[in-house]
């Protein structure tokens, strides 16, 4: 039987790339790196039958798959190292916002660090008298009341700063009711106070925090709308 030099040229070609192949294994890898893919190559120009010799779009065609998977690597390892750094800049940023107070719809207040309760009532309408009051949540006694008198439809804010050092040094809760007279008379509405936050979480997924606040338990960072 006789032998054509293309014929013994791919039985050597075939035979360089088993080795290759049996030494990647051997290695215990079950992917070819970028040496394996240089060194097939390699082999494959100097065995090829040099009376119909590998064509230029062929060999261009594979040095363009090579720089593709070698992009997509260098894609990745750079995705992963931004990946990283915003995780740690997430970590970062939640740190800060220890101790810092958001502004939340609710009746339950504390001092701040100035010995102050801050807050904001959203009146649907214009309202000849404005009136919030500040009670014990155990026993319901009034502790104070501001009267903020004749307001327009809107964003109206409040602060009692005058707490007593009793409740200031303990910073302990106070629960809030407010009452407008309008048109139709009176109406009890609901308070938005500013909160401590204590705590936060950072989700695998997603872009927004999770926030501990005081008294109101976790809240979205997307659900925040002011921060003291």
């Amino acid at each position: 039987m006789t032998l054509s030099l293309a014929t013994l040229s791919d039985a050597a070609g075939g035979l360089r790339d088993a080795q290759s192949l049996s030494q990647a294994r051997t290695t215990g890898r079950d992917e070819l790196g970028q040496q394996d893919f240089l060194r097939l190559m390699t082999a494959q120009l100097q065995n090829q039958d040099p009376f119909s010799p590998m064509e230029n779009g062929e060999f261009l065609a594979q040095m363009a798959q090579f720089s593709t998977v070698s992009g997509l690597e260098s894609v990745n390892a750079t995705l992963g190292q931004i990946s990283s750094q915003i995780g740690g800049s997430r970590i970062v940023s939640g740190a800060a916002l220890l101790g810092q107070q958001v502004l939340v719809p609710g009746t339950i207040a504390r001092p701040d660090e100035e010995g102050t309760i801050h807050g904001v009532i959203d009146l649907p309408q214009s309202a000849t008298d404005v009136r919030v009051e500040f009670r014990d949540p155990q026993s319901g006694a009034l502790l104070h009341r501001i009267e903020l008198g004749p307001r327009q439809a809107g964003l109206a804010g409040f602060a009692w700063d005058e707490v007593p050092p009793a409740i200031a040094e303990a910073r302990a809760p106070v629960r809030l009711s407010v009452m407008a007279t309008g048109p139709e008379g009176g109406l009890a509405l609901s308070p938005s106070v500013y909160a401590r936050i204590t705590g936060v979480q950072l989700p695998e997924s997603g872009t927004d925090l999770m926030l501990d606040i005081e008294d109101y338990g976790l809240r979205s960072s997307l659900e925040i709308d002011a921060m003291r």
